[in-house]
């Protein structure tokens, strides 16, 4: 099947007062019409710098060192700013962590929602609106007609996540980026936005880049699944396999620090160390430090991204072993 985003050696670099930081490094994968793709790690391995980069939204100081991100084929990162403002939409949306600072504060919702219609489809004022209403009935606001003329500021973070989700969607986008959607929301909140997500992506067949670091979101949302560790992906493949028998020693010690089964006062395992600094990556497998798997050649050598079943890649050098485990 005909992926429709594939993202191909991505790298991206920030400048830095100490010098240029590479924050993702050949990042690949593949993302299909109707499929949820969750990008898996810790803060500050580089997942939502990923996904800023793909939508074209880095800072002033970040800037694509390579790669390729193709849409249906064609690569957008080739494209002139224009061509990039019109992609904005119809074929690639994005939904941030903070809804809050995401929306203008001084426009009403509903002439945010509105606005893609006017400038994609060319629609008057008043059917855009009418577009808008029908956008937030779709996402659950209630009372939509009299709250399109509400501010950000008047909806609760669960509601303007919804918002943000609707202006996402409106133009029925091939992509969806969705960054941490449910940041700082309660847990009933939380599950209530995915199975937003969930109907829309179903409802528009979008293909869904899901951006998290909550191992049962993904459990429960993503077919497939693309693990990260200081700025490069570690594992893929589809989600049950991956997290039934993990290939790469970072997976496997993320899913042993979910404290299921846990007792009072027994001991909650982890992964020793902690990540490290991107300005200063040890030579060869930027895990060896925190890995019990690591050997002298992990000091030297980094690992490949190499294939390691049907749709399963591992960048350890000893994957063989926690599969044969």
């Amino acid at each position: 099947m005909t992926a429709t985003m594939e993202v191909d050696g991505l790298s991206v670099d920030i400048r830095t007062p100490g010098g240029t930081i590479r924050a993702v490094r050949g990042m690949s994968f593949a993302v299909h019409s109707g499929q949820t793709l969750a990008l898996l790690g810790e803060s500050g391995c580089g997942k939502s710098m990923t996904a800023h980069a793909v939508a074209g939204l880095l800072g002033p100081v970040a800037d694509v060192a390579g790669g390729e991100v193709r849409l249906d084929g064609v690569d957008v990162l080739r494209l002139d700013p224009a061509a990039r403002r019109r992609l904005a939409g119809p074929g690639l949306a994005i939904v941030f962590q903070d809804a809050l600072t995401a929306l203008n504060p001084v426009y009403p919702v509903g002439t945010q929602l509105a606005e893609p219609f006017r400038i994609h489809e060319k629609l008057s004022r008043r059917a855009a609106r009418a577009k808008a209403v029908e956008l937030m009935e779709r996402v659950g606001i209630p009372e939509p007609r009299s709250r399109a003329g509400a501010y950000p500021h008047q909806f609760s973070g669960g509601m303007r996540q919804r918002l943000l989700i609707a202006m996402a969607v409106a133009l029925r986008p091939a992509v969806l980026l969705a960054d941490e959607p449910t940041t700082a929301l309660d847990v009933t909140v939380q599950a209530q936005i995915m199975e937003l997500l969930a109907e829309l992506r179903a409802e528009q067949r979008m293909a869904l880049v899901l951006i998290t670091h909550d191992l049962a979101v993904v459990a429960e949302q993503a077919d497939h699944v693309a693990v990260m560790y200081a700025g490069s992906v570690v594992e893929t493949g589809p989600v049950a396999e991956v997290f039934r028998a993990p290939r790469h020693p970072y997976t496997r010690g993320l899913l042993d620090s979910v404290p299921s089964g846990a007792e009072r006062g027994g001991r909650l395992r982890s992964i020793e160390g902690s990540p490290p600094e991107l300005a200063s990556l040890p030579a060869g497998c930027a895990f060896r430090e925190r890995c019990p798997l690591a050997r002298e050649r992990c000091a030297t050598e980094r690992p490949p991204l190499v294939e390691t079943g049907t749709g399963r890649a591992s960048s350890c050098h000893y994957w063989k072993e926690l599969a044969d485990a």
